[in-house]
């Protein structure tokens, strides 16, 4: 089986979702007064290491945006889902749904499906994390096949701050292609 992974250093896509209001937002493209953009992909609702990471998140968007970094995540969810989702979350960045297949394609994410209609009634992605720097280039990526891989939040926003530091002149990591 051959999947299409997205490249470090690539030109993001256009990643146009709905947020819980309906209005539409390209997340490859940050708000505020940030230059740079984060996007969390969770698997959705059914997914308590997704509430869980989610919520963990939060403590650290305001550093995030202290070193221009913006912060939203999307799910494939429904609105209807995300709305049940929400009670279970304590977070105020952006939280958007309707994440389509083909986009979840064009990303590169894993692609489950569900173990029951219990579960959900859909397939999901499997989570992801992107950095797009200021250029629209994808300067960090991590992408897992199940719930349990993620980067250590901590670790990560350290990380981000030493990288946009302009005296550490760092670059964008594993550019290398297989061809």
């Amino acid at each position: 089986m051959t999947t299409y992974k997205i490249q470090a250093g690539a030109a993001f896509p256009t990643l146009a979702v709905p947020d819980a209001n309906g209005s539409v937002r390209d997340l490859s493209k940050p708000n505020s007064n940030c230059d740079w953009m984060m996007v969390v992909v969770y698997r959705g609702r059914h997914c308590p290491m997704c509430t869980r990471y989610l919520n963990e998140l939060e403590p650290f968007v305001q550093e995030l945006a202290e070193i221009g970094v913006d912060v939203a995540a999307v799910s494939g969810d429904s609105a209807e889902q995300l709305a049940g989702h929400r009670e279970k979350l304590a977070v105020n960045f952006p939280l958007h749904h309707s994440l389509s297949r083909d986009q979840m394609k064009n990303l590169g994410l894993y692609i489950s499906d569900p173990r029951s209609p219990q579960e959900t009634d859909h397939p999901f992605a499997e989570p992801g994390l992107f950095v797009i720097n200021e250029h629209g280039t994808l300067q960090v990526v991590d992408l897992s096949n199940n719930p349990f891989v993620r980067p250590d939040l901590k670790t990560l926003v350290s990380g981000l701050r030493w990288i946009r530091d302009p005296k550490n002149n760092y670059p964008i990591r594993g550019t290398h292609s297989y061809e």
